[in-house]
């Protein structure tokens, strides 16, 4: 029988492989183009032309033939997205097009929202189901395309969805149009939708809001006579004039006076604008008018744009006046009270202090087992000391530079945002998995990759230990923040090549005793002479590798759920197999790795997109009740009713958060002295990434998590150490 060569055993996994593609994605994509579904929401892109797409058109056209489409939601109970007005918090959501030459399409034919209170404040904006439609305009500029014939639209759209935590979300939509014959399939939604956009009143002259002291008072003329008499919804168009949270009878007032509609509404504490002309929508149920009304009078002084708390601006100043004690002196102090030498000399210290953390470890043994290897060879140790040392400091400043330009940008990043991303969680999972099997003895490299490449370690150590370097990086680099957090804010806040020199600084520390140890021969002199001990050693640093998988895997499961961590681990079974069966030889290589490429390829396509795909944050709480979600605001909210405020700032990929969770925040005295002294706890949850916690990071002067704020009504802030202990928590609790 003649033998299967690999080469043939590749194209064969490779045939398989692109099989499967073929009919998974031929299924999917008539199913998943104009859906995407999250655990909040189900949003669909729906189109409406039941007279089909008028070709040659005029502009006038699509009133006589209309053609819509539309973002229709889909809420799970409890969740909202918002009106284009969205209230005292949220976004409006976003519809980005892309469509042929020669069509346009129009704004969004806002249904009528409902008012939606949480807390203090208010919402305007959509539960359960609600299409947002939008008009196409059919230009006589549309060609239709020669071999085609369907009008093709694509949609990139962003919403906002929340309950009482908020997920910023977003998807890409796809939908295509016969150019011959009618879509009808969604009538009564769009019939119902186009309903409930409120109809613009013609009759509404004389309709005034006039400015009386701190309130509004208006007339609205011209609405139908089946609405009089009847109590209205109201609805302003304008974001931030009004008190949105005054609840009718008490807040605000309306009354009929003949077939004038009036109110008296009071306007925001944080009016921030004072239109000439305010929109408004009336409605009762599903029947509503837009006015646009006319301001008159003189507006009262605008509020100061929200930015620093007066008390957070207290906090600040005070530690950049004397810092925060001298036991966290300098590192602890603010970013605003660091001089540039004191942030280097603080970040490098912070890169020492990283050899000792859990998640640097792991690269820590493959520099141990290289150093073993070469323990009597004292220019190999300088070479890589020196390239492994090139390789970290590189790569500080790559991520470095990659965050300055990010926030140049407008991207709310902080450090350590690249465990923020599931695919870099995974990718690192996979990378630690694949060196824990080398180690272990499962395979060697050599056995399966060209010769050249094979021989690279042997041929170019000085590769290999940059390599090294950059691994070391990618997991150390979340780790830096609680050694050096006043540093970190510092740098960001310098000119690049200043905030590029702090970020050196850091990788020099990491480096540093493997700098030392190349170049000084007694170091050299302690380590043990190679044997065969060197075999067992080299298994036993695979454990530390794959006990950083299951931290890795622990980082995902916060991101993407059971979901996501079920689809990582069916992968890298999968490539453990794959690894295996390149071990093989003769004819069993060539099926079995065939085989195992193509379950690996099958996999990657049915489950791998579940390890991208985030959940709703679990509830922060160790205890039912002691801790509440972070939210802007919530932290005034609290202090205004006199309740002593502590907040969290942590995330799941942060060793030194889990550390202190485990021990500081857990510890009875300091729980029995949260609830003597009635502290509101609050757990800002950095996981993913959130531009609002990362704003607030910025204005407390940090740049990474953990930090720990005790807030009090009428007192500074105080931001304690990022390493926390008992003492200093009970300490700053007294008093309260």
């Amino acid at each position: 029988m003649t033998r299967l060569r690999p080469p043939r055993a590749l194209l064969l996994a490779i045939f398989l492989m692109a099989a499967l593609a073929h009919l998974t994605l031929a299924g999917a994509q008539n199913l998943s183009k104009p859906v995407v579904t999250t655990p909040q929401v189900r949003a669909e892109l729906m189109a409406h032309a039941p007279q089909g797409v008028p070709l040659g058109a005029t502009e006038s056209a699509a009133a006589g033939q209309p053609v819509w489409v539309g973002l229709q939601f889909t809420h799970q109970p409890h969740w909202h997205t918002y009106w284009k007005n969205s209230g005292d918090s949220g976004l409006p959501t976003t519809l980005e097009w892309t469509l042929p030459p020669g069509v346009m399409a129009g704004d969004i034919a806002w249904p009528i929202p409902k008012k939606i209170p949480i807390g203090n404040l208010a919402n305007y904006g959509y539960e359960g189901t609600v299409l947002l439609p939008v008009p196409l305009i059919i230009t006589p500029d549309f060609k239709p395309p020669l071999t085609g014939r369907t009008l093709d639209i694509k949609l990139k759209a962003a919403w906002l969805v929340c309950r009482q935590e908020c997920i910023p979300e977003d998807g890409e939509f796809s939908i295509q149009l016969p150019l011959q014959g009618s879509t009808a399939l969604h009538g009564a939604a769009f019939d119902a939708a186009i309903k409930a956009n409120p109809a613009p009143l013609k009759t509404a002259s004389g309709s005034t809001a006039a400015i009386d002291g701190q309130r509004l008072q208006f007339t609205v003329r011209g609405l139908p006579p089946a609405l009089h008499g009847k109590t209205l919804d109201f609805f302003p168009e304008t974001p931030e004039v009004i008190e949105t949270a005054a609840e009718l009878g008490k807040g605000w007032t309306q009354a009929w006076q003949g077939t004038a509609w009036t109110a008296s509404i009071p306007l925001s504490a944080q009016r921030t604008g004072s239109p000439a002309v305010m929109p408004v929508v009336l409605a009762r149920g599903s029947e509503g008018y837009r006015a646009e009304v006319p301001v008159t009078g003189t507006w009262p002084a605008v509020a100061a744009p929200a930015g620093v708390s007066p008390a957070l601006e207290a906090a600040l100043k005070a530690n950049a006046a004397g810092g925060s004690g001298a036991a966290a002196a300098p590192m602890a102090a603010t970013g605003a009270s660091l001089g540039l030498i004191a942030a280097l000399l603080g970040a490098l210290l912070g890169g020492l202090i990283l050899n000792l953390m859990p998640c640097v470890f792991p690269v820590l043994a493959i520099k141990v087992v290289g150093f073993t290897q070469h323990a009597d060879d004292t220019r190999a140790h300088r070479v890589s000391a020196m390239a492994y040392t090139a390789g970290v400091v590189t790569s500080f400043l790559a991520l470095g530079a990659l965050l300055l330009a990010l926030r140049e940008a407008g991207e709310s990043l902080g450090w350590g945002f690249q465990l923020q991303n599931p695919w870099v969680v995974a990718a690192l999972a996979t990378l630690f998995t694949v060196i824990g099997l080398n180690l272990a003895g499962l395979f060697e490299f050599g056995q399966f990759v060209p010769s050249p490449v094979a021989n690279l370690q042997a041929e170019h150590p000085v590769v290999d230990s940059f390599l090294t370097g950059m691994l070391a990086v990618a997991v150390a680099s979340p780790c830096s923040a609680p050694f050096m957090g006043a540093s970190l804010g510092f740098a960001v806040g310098l000119p690049a090549g200043q905030a590029l020199a702090v970020f050196a600084a850091i990788g020099l520390g990491l480096a540093l005793p493997y700098l030392v140890a190349g170049f000084v021969p007694a170091v050299a002199r302690v380590l043990p002479r190679p044997g065969a001990w060197m075999c067992t050693f080299r298994r036993l640093m695979a454990f530390p590798m794959f006990a950083t998988v299951v931290w890795l895997v622990w980082v995902l499961g916060q991101q993407t759920g059971i979901d996501g961590v079920s689809a990582l681990l069916a992968l890298l079974v999968s490539a453990a197999f794959v690894l295996w069966t390149l071990t093989l030889h003769g004819r069993a290589r060539a099926v079995f790795a065939a085989l195992s490429i193509a379950i690996f390829g099958l996999l990657a396509m049915s489950v791998g997109p579940n390890i991208a795909k985030f959940t709703a944050p679990s509830p922060a709480t160790a205890t039912p009740g002691r801790w509440q979600p972070w939210a802007p605001g919530k932290v005034d909210q609290l202090l205004a009713s006199g309740q002593p405020v502590f907040v969290d700032f942590t995330a799941a990929w942060c060793v030194t958060c889990q550390y202190n969770k485990k021990t500081t925040l857990a510890n009875a005295a300091v729980l029995a002295d949260f609830d003597a002294k009635r502290v509101q706890l609050l757990h800002a949850d950095w996981t993913r990434r959130d531009p609002a916690i990362t704003a607030a990071l910025a204005q407390l002067g940090r740049n990474g998590v953990p930090v720990y704020v005790l807030y009090q009504a009428g007192r500074a802030p105080v931001v304690l150490s990022e390493i926390l202990g008992v003492d200093e928590i009970r300490a700053a609790l007294a008093p309260l």
